[in-house]
């Protein structure tokens, strides 16, 4: 659209007029609703990770499945962490009028959660078909969900980025 509202030919907008101010506020409201997704699911994950330690059958597993355990409950927490992290980031710099910075860095937390929260889920699946399935086909199966997140989490976002983002 240009700046009546009106379509342009190649049907790309040519962008919002916008202050800093303006664009840091619409850029934080945008990341808090990306962050509800993710910080539920991994929540989520997290607290059914954190009750299988105390299943009757965790005394039986073999110690590379605790140790695929623990790594998965740390890569977690971590998730968790970097998730939860631009709220009080926010909160601790609110009023100090540097809301351009604070959008940055709760980006940067925000994609290093989403690192995370793909490592967790690998983990937890790795482990989980381990228990459950033949090992053989672990990581064959492993390897077909992790180039399902990446191809939906990475590679459609940035191939779209490439292909419809103009130099303007």
């Amino acid at each position: 659209m240009d700046n009546t509202g009106e379509q342009t030919p190649s049907g790309v907008g040519k962008g919002r007029k916008e202050t800093v101010d303006e664009r840091a506020d619409r850029q934080w409201q945008e990341l808090i609703q990306e962050i509800r997704v993710a910080q539920t699911g991994v929540q989520i994950l997290l607290g059914f990770l954190l009750t299988v330690v105390f299943a009757p059958r965790f005394e039986d597993l073999p110690q590379t499945d605790r140790t695929i355990y623990v790594t998965t409950v740390i890569l977690g927490s971590l998730a968790t962490g970097a998730l939860i992290g631009p709220v009080s980031f926010h909160r601790i710099v609110s009023g100090r009028r540097i809301k351009p910075q604070a959008v940055t860095w709760a980006s940067r937390l925000v994609f290093t959660g989403i690192i995370l929260l793909l490592a967790t889920l690998t983990a937890a699946l790795v482990l989980v078909l381990r228990i459950a399935g033949d090992r053989a086909l672990v990581p064959w199966l492993v390897s077909g969900v992790l180039a399902w997140y990446l191809l939906c989490w990475f590679a459609l976002p940035l191939w779209a980025r490439s292909r419809h983002t103009t130099e303007d």
